[in-house]
């Protein structure tokens, strides 16, 4: 009889721990490269040193699965890679150089992704996947005792507990205050949060780099066909990382820590209890919009992962709970921020980038509540995604058919200090950026101003008027451009003679 399997390749096998360590090692030695680069500095070619470390690193730490051939291929990408950020170091060639890295890494270290469908699964994983897998993974350094066990259950804990309270130190000016009460003198003397968090983020980054983990085909001569194991949400995640005890430790924390905020913002925000003397609501308001919607955005991602489809904390009745609890105090954080971003509003008018944050906290806060309603209606990740994306559709859609330039030089003028007596006075260069829609506010403005307009400004105003006219040519004619060309006749025909 023969052999029912010929070759099955192994799936992800353990490392042992010394070459771990090693792996380790090298990450740490990159992240402190990286601090010397990049912290406190600006980047250019020193993200291009940095992506050769990384390589070299790379190579060093994963030559035995190294196939040579697709290894020239991934240095060819590589060079290619690294032309565009030597030249000029932007968004475009840093999004360049990083997916040369990664495609590099896939060719030379994965020689069985050769369809599309396989190469795209793997870049999936090591993209999404792969910066979490450092301190899981790091953990199998240590001899799983019940010390080590202990640690594993309040390593996530602790380590997201400290990422949110810096978020909440940078949007809360009290809560920085009392965080730096807490840290003894000489901690802050030589250590503090953003460089932890730093050190952190480039550890995550570098790592599947370093450590690198594909999944792996298992193939049975019998059937004659590629079978591939299902993968999970979350494969790089250990039972002890990501267990029951894990998330129902963390949720505990996170709800406490997120109740002190909520606390916080309705006895300041919205009870306007009198803020401490060196600080103005403007401050207290503005400081904190932005760093609670990364802080929503975190939480978000936690709830998906702790609670994803099968795992062993989704049917829980004590999770389940406390899940909801903090998705709703999340949704209240969300609240909070658009309360801070229209207080500062109010003061400091309205722009292109603070309606787009209003929008996008609208967004956040529509995502977490349907993030709870897969959880209740036990439907899968794909179904959220689905959900998210056709919500993400109609409000795109119905911002292109709305007239923001009109809507923000409207807003400002009738909210400036010469029209209401309170705000910043107009900013009358920013209305003339918006465009012709704003013509009509401009007027506006030019009225509440006292005196003769200036003549560069009555020049700028008939630049504008002019490229209405040209507007309404009947090649670039829209029904926006013929809309306000009725209103500014309107308005020259009410305007008193002489």
């Amino acid at each position: 009889m023969t052999s029912l399997a010929t070759t099955p390749t192994t799936d992800i096998q353990p490392i042992r721990p010394s070459t771990l360590s090693l792996k380790l090692a090298m990450a740490l030695v990159l992240a402190a490269l990286a601090d010397w680069l990049f912290y406190g500095q600006r980047a250019g070619l020193s993200l291009v040193v940095f992506a050769v470390a990384i390589v070299c690193a790379s190579l060093l730490a994963n030559h035995a699965s190294l196939d040579i051939r697709r290894a020239a291929i991934g240095a060819a990408v590589i060079v290619l890679g690294l032309v565009p950020a030597i030249e000029e170091l932007n968004t475009l060639s840093f999004l360049i150089l990083i997916a040369a890295l990664v495609i590099a890494l896939l060719l030379a270290t994965n020689p069985e992704t050769t369809g599309l469908a396989d190469r795209a699964r793997a870049l999936r994983n090591l993209v999404l996947f792969g910066p979490f897998r450092v301190f899981p993974e790091a953990l199998q350094v240590f001899n799983m005792s019940a010390f080590t066990r202990g640690i594993a259950l309040w390593l996530m804990p602790v380590v997201l507990g400290t990422v949110f309270v810096a978020l909440f130190a940078a949007a809360n000016p009290l809560i920085e205050q009392w965080v730096s009460l807490l840290n003894p003198r000489i901690i802050l003397d030589y250590v503090s949060v953003p460089r932890v968090l730093f050190w952190i983020l480039m550890l995550a980054l570098v790592w599947p780099f370093i450590h690198v983990r594909w999944r792996r085909r298992k193939i049975v001569a019998t059937a004659q066909t590629d079978v591939v194991e299902p993968e999970p949400l979350a494969p790089f995640i250990s039972p002890e990382f990501l267990g029951p005890s894990t998330i129902l430790r963390s949720l505990i924390l996170f709800n406490l820590l997120f109740a002190a905020q909520s606390i916080l913002d309705g006895i300041y925000l919205w009870g306007h209890a009198a803020l401490p003397d060196n600080l103005t609501y403007a401050a207290y308001a503005h400081r904190g919009a932005y760093p609670l919607i990364a802080t929503a955005l975190l939480a978000a991602a936690f709830v998906l992962v702790a609670m994803r489809p099968g795992g062993p904390a989704e049917k829980s009745r004590v999770i389940r709970p406390l899940v909801y609890l903090w998705v709703g105090q999340n949704v209240l954080l969300v609240a909070s921020s658009i309360l801070r971003l229209d207080l500062y509003v109010g003061i400091y008018m309205l722009t292109y980038w603070r309606i787009a944050a209003f929008i996008w906290m609208g967004l956040v806060a529509m995502g977490l509540i349907l993030i709870v309603a897969r959880i209740v209606l036990d439907r899968s990740n794909e179904w959220l995604v689905g959900v998210n994306l056709i919500a993400l559709a109609i409000v795109l859609y119905a911002c292109s058919l709305v007239n923001f330039d009109a809507f923000i030089a409207d807003y400002n003028v009738a909210h400036s200090r010469e029209a209401s007596g309170n705000g910043v006075q107009i900013d009358i260069n920013y209305l003339l950026a918006l465009g012709p829609q704003a013509l009509p506010a401009i007027d506006k403005a030019i009225m509440l101003r006292p005196g003769n307009p200036e003549t560069c400004l009555v020049s700028r105003r008939d630049r504008l008027v002019e490229q209405q006219r040209q507007d309404m040519a009947w090649r670039s004619w829209g029904f926006r451009n013929w809309r306000l060309q009725r209103r500014l006749d309107a308005q020259t025909t009410n305007q008193p003679a002489g």
